[in-house]
């Protein structure tokens, strides 16, 4: 999955749950892609980080907020 098609998955979920804060929204976007994409985004992050272990969930959610964040752009 490239980042562009996380960030257009993300946006979708935001859009149906605006009551979410973006890390819920990040932890929601992990669980609907399943265990074979939580490892592929926790592996990815785990690499960004220099890291060769961590909880597969929580890092996976770290990935996406990454992801998110990076595209998003800087803070006006």
């Amino acid at each position: 999955m490239t980042d562009e098609e996380l960030l257009v998955e993300f946006a979708l979920t935001r859009l149906d749950n605006p009551e979410l804060d973006l890390e819920e929204i990040a932890a929601l976007v992990v669980r609907r892609m399943g265990a074979e994409r939580m490892l592929e985004f926790a592996s990815r992050n785990l690499a960004t980080r220099g890291e060769l272990r961590g909880a597969v969930f929580p890092t996976a959610v770290e990935h996406v907020m990454r992801v998110v964040l990076t595209l998003r752009g800087p803070a006006d």
